[in-house]
């Protein structure tokens, strides 16, 4: 069978690359800059890391002497050595042994723990970064690569410390072999010093394009995280349209191309050592034959020679394991790019300052407001509306009015590009973000529960609520028959996204997160899920004791939401048409009128009562 990624010809290779692309937010760091920025994480772990050290350098000197006490025992045989002396040298190599394995394992746990602690404070940081990002960023970039940089390259980057300090030990031991070589014979040292600049040249020639099939292989396999977890979450849609073989298609995709990235990574990759270690094997015959016919002459003695000739391997060996982890440092050098750029990258939303937030009153002012999702996606054009603290506006418009753009300006998600939003005569961008969406109660279309109980899911917002308060609240709603069908009432498992009740009772729940919140601001964007009349009154009652209390917005798809509300306005393509309430929008017979025969007028008592006379007829 031919093997399809056995020749890699350029115009193959830049298809093949062409679902890779970086992500807007990457960026290209120096290897200098990404050295300095790891050393910096390092910093809490100066102590542990000296006395790593330490042991390195103990481990070094016992590895350098190695080969001579070896060479001691040559000129030993050759002068015809005591038991005593034989056994004594013996001992010594015992006693190096089971040095070079305790100072391992010590110097190996240092390291450990000190990378355990670095990875965690860098994951959490990557982890920091993509939780502060404004909705925009998710927009544009998928959660699951995200998932892959703060997880897989966090960890790949632990591991890129780990095998750096291992060659660092190795290196140690070569500086201070090379001294041991240049005191034992000067002339086949400086041959051995002039083979160096050969095996380096080769060495770094390979550092570039390991480095683009590293972060290459990276993308990829974050594309494939990506295919998971889109298929899991959905997979009860896929199930219902039976989809399953097509699922598995678009992750076989995703899979054969990181398969096939990873396999070029392997074969680039393989050469780097091989190639060296038979570069190096040339070199070294060249030094024992030279060696050989100096030792033959009598210019240097038989054991200085023999010292020689073991000293090479490990001389060498620093420098060729360095090339056969090539593949590791450039993968761990490669994830701490993609993880450093995580959290460098430059938020969308920005605030001017942060100043302190008292209890808002709500007032909402847009003025002369312009925003828009992308440059071809224009939604809020020379927008302005006032919301009086304490009313309670219902946006109503066919989709793509600009409804809920309105709110997530509000929420503070998406950056507007003209104009100003001020909150209490305040500007928004002017606010401590954390602080001002402490004082917003959010529920969205579909109301998003966290795996957990329904009373871990109410607390949410207000961690500190006791469980008396909320079943005080809960009988407000209904006289808490709502919770009285849950199997084991605040202490019922909702499920992974809260699957294991109805979408009535998680908006039940949803509303009961806010309730105990206590906003100044609430954002409702209605459920359009048909649920049953009772369930509709209890979540109204819900609606009612929110409603009281705040500012309210309610994009609204229920006719009794709508009447609730002080005023109505009518959007069309991120404009206000019409406003005014529901009886006098009705008698203007404009645009409302007809969202109200397209939308609302089913829901309506009279239309109910209509229908049944003309089924009777």
């Amino acid at each position: 069978m031919t093997f399809p990624y056995s020749l890699f010809p350029n115009n193959y290779l830049m298809g093949f690359f062409a679902g890779l692309n970086d992500e807007k937010y990457d960026r290209q760091y120096k290897d200098n800059e990404l050295v300095r920025r790891m050393v910096n994480y390092f910093d809490t772990q100066k102590a542990r890391l000296a006395f790593a050290s330490v042991v390195i350098l103990v481990i070094a000197v016992i590895g350098a002497a190695l080969p001579v006490i070896v060479s001691r025992m040559v000129d030993l045989i050759k002068d015809q050595p005591s038991v005593g002396d034989i056994l004594l040298v013996g001992a010594a190599l015992i006693g190096v042994a089971f040095g070079q394995w305790g100072l391992n394992w010590l110097r190996r746990g240092l390291i450990v723990r000190s990378v355990g602690d670095v990875v965690l404070d860098m994951r959490s940081r990557a982890f920091r970064a993509a939780a502060e990002h404004d909705l925009s960023f998710y927009d544009q970039f998928s959660s699951g690569r995200i998932v892959s940089r703060i997880t897989s390259d966090t960890n790949d980057f632990g591991q890129l410390v780990v095998i750096v300090t291992d060659v660092v030990a190795q290196f140690v031991q070569a500086i201070i072999i090379a001294v041991v070589l240049f005191r034992t014979e000067l002339r086949l040292s400086l041959l051995l010093i002039a083979f160096l600049p050969f095996i380096f040249g080769i060495a770094s020639g390979f550092r570039i394009m390991a480095r683009r099939v590293t972060k290459k292989g990276m993308k990829a396999m974050a594309d494939v995280n990506a295919a998971i977890k889109e298929t899991i979450s959905g997979i009860s849609i896929a199930k219902n349209f039976r989809q399953e073989e097509s699922i598995f298609k678009s992750f076989d995709e995703s899979n054969q191309q990181s398969y096939g990235v990873n396999v070029q990574r392997g074969f680039i990759l393989s050469l780097v050592f091989p190639t060296l270690n038979a570069l190096g094997g040339i070199f070294v015959g060249i030094l024992v034959y030279v060696g050989g016919l100096s030792a033959a002459a009598g210019a240097i003695g038989i054991g200085a020679w023999y010292l020689f000739i073991m000293s090479l391997d490990q001389f060498f060996f620093p420098v060729l394991n360095l090339t056969s982890f090539w593949a590791q440092i450039q993968g761990g050098l490669s994830a701490a790019e993609r993880v450093f750029a995580l959290i460098d990258a430059d938020p969308n939303v920005v605030q001017k300052e942060k100043q302190d937030v008292p209890r808002l009153k709500g007032g909402i002012h847009f003025d002369h407001m312009r925003f828009r999702y992308s440059d071809k996606e224009p939604v809020l054009s020379d927008f302005n509306l006032v919301v009086q603290p304490g009313e309670t506006l219902a946006l109503v418009g066919h989709t793509g009015a600009g409804k809920s753009s309105i709110a997530k300006l509000i929420a503070r998600f998406y950056e507007f590009q003209e104009g100003r939003l001020l909150i209490d005569g305040r500007d928004i961008r002017t606010f401590d973000l954390t602080q001002y969406r402490r004082q917003l109660g959010i529920v969205s279309q579909v109301p998003f529960l966290f795996s957990g109980t329904v009373a871990e899911n109410i607390r949410y917002a207000a961690p500190g609520t006791p469980e008396e308060e909320m079943l005080r609240l809960a009988k407000r709603i209904g006289d808490g028959e709502w919770l009285e069908t849950l199997p084991n009432g605040l202490h019922t498992e909702v499920g992974e996204r809260g699957n294991r009740l109805s979408m009535g009772q998680r908006q039940l729940v949803a509303l009961m997160r806010v309730l105990v919140q206590n906003p100044a601001i609430f954002i409702l964007d209605e459920a359009t899920a048909s649920i049953d009349p009772f369930t509709e009154w209890q979540i109204q009652q819900a609606l009612n004791l929110i409603l009281k209390n705040s500012t309210s917005i309610l994009i609204a798809h229920r006719l009794s939401t709508v009447k609730a509300a002080d005023r109505i306005v009518v959007m069309k393509k991120g404009t206000i048409i019409e406003e005014g309430n529901h009886q006098g929008l009705l008698d203007q017979n404009g645009h409302y009128a007809e969202l109200y025969n397209t939308y609302f007028r089913h829901q309506s008592l009279a239309y109910v009562e209509q229908v049944k006379e003309m089924v009777g007829k």
